[in-house]
């Protein structure tokens, strides 16, 4: 039998609640409507999206599209404006302009922030290309901590606009894609998530330097998307946050790490519960809210952390944590409220 073909079930009897909606109204603080992440919600009609959201019980949706360059930012600008405060765009840094600006790009590319400021954009999505791919105009590949960049960051401080960082991915896609790799099935399905080091850049050089970003602009708020990059390891990630006032991490897409951790995934939440959004990743899908409800709200035991038959990310089952009001309140509206009444 093909490893493919194999779907165990699980005999333990557990419980399993079903929460329709959250218990308190949600900032969805990471989230797509485009094509390639979204479910290319930006192409139906806005009611149909708004009837979504509210039978999730969700009031506030961070749209990240805009990263992918200023014709998108506007087009869902755009699209969105009828929902007035429902929706929040966010911007980004065009890289491929390094090679016509030269040794300018850093002053271009915050004077598009200040532009896309004045076009409605909340705040700036920088994706893992940057650390990955992106290139100066000498070719060289681009440290996340290149201190020529210090522009963008400062200029987004300037302008109380948070800068969501997606840097790096998942550890295992940074290892050899060997019987040795826990995303192996999943890696399969996404080669081109293959990011193995060498001849990449390791996964710690990455994250590190991204932390020194963080640590040296501290009047600049910073979102660490997917846990900080780094969910597999919560001690790291606390680490920074202690460092790092100025950082928030969202929890978009990491359910399937945290939750195979509980006791200390809740005993991290509960001591950073000021500075956790809440965000799936996930576009406007009811099934993916209403299993981060179940995470975040019930004691319930081993369930699929998503919606399709065999979990996406790797073959574990996940627990819910069962966090106190206070504390979902603050992951679910507060903090996100807090750090968009600056923006």
């Amino acid at each position: 039998m093909l490893l493919n073909d194999y779907r165990p079930r699980s005999r333990l009897v557990t419980k399993s609640t079903s929460i329709q909606k959250p218990c308190f109204p949600v900032v969805d603080f990471h989230n797509h409507l485009g094509d390639e992440f979204g479910g290319g919600w930006i192409q139906r009609p806005l009611s149909e999206l708004l009837a979504v959201l509210d039978e999730a019980g969700v009031r506030t949706y961070v749209d990240f599209d805009g990263m992918y360059g200023e014709a998108v930012l506007d087009k869902h600008l755009k699209h969105l404006e009828p929902g007035g405060e429902r929706f929040k765009v966010f911007g980004g840094v065009n890289w491929s302009a390094w090679q016509e600006q030269g040794d300018g790009f850093a002053e271009w590319a915050a004077d598009r922030v200040r532009i896309q400021k004045r076009r409605g954009a909340t705040g700036i999505k920088i994706w893992k290309r940057f650390g990955l791919h992106v290139r100066d105009h000498h070719g060289n590949l681009v440290s996340v901590d290149d201190e020529r960049l210090e522009p963008i960051w400062q200029t987004a401080g300037e302008l109380k606009m948070p800068v969501a960082l997606h840097v790096a991915d998942p550890v295992a896609f940074f290892e050899p894609v060997d019987d040795h790799n826990e995303r192996w099935e999943e890696l399969q399905g996404n080669p081109d998530w293959q990011f193995t080091s060498p001849p990449f850049p390791s996964f710690l050089s990455i994250v590190d330097a991204m932390g020194r970003v963080v640590e040296r602009h501290p009047q600049t708020t910073f979102i660490g998307a997917h846990v900080a990059w780094y969910a597999e390891n919560l001690g790291w990630v606390g680490d920074l946050l202690d460092r790092c006032p100025n950082l928030y991490i969202d929890i978009g897409a990491r359910i399937g790490e945290l939750g195979r951790q509980p006791y200390t995934a809740r005993r991290f939440f509960l001591q950073y519960a000021d500075r956790i959004l809440f965000g799936t990743d996930a576009g406007p899908t009811l099934d993916y809210y209403r299993i981060y409800y179940r995470f975040l709200e019930t004691d319930d035991e081993y369930f699929n952390y998503n919606p399709g038959e065999i979990p996406g990310q790797g073959r574990w089952m996940i627990y819910g944590l069962h966090l106190p009001e206070d504390v979902l309140e603050k992951v679910y509206f507060r903090n996100a409220d807090r750090i968009l009444s600056q923006s």
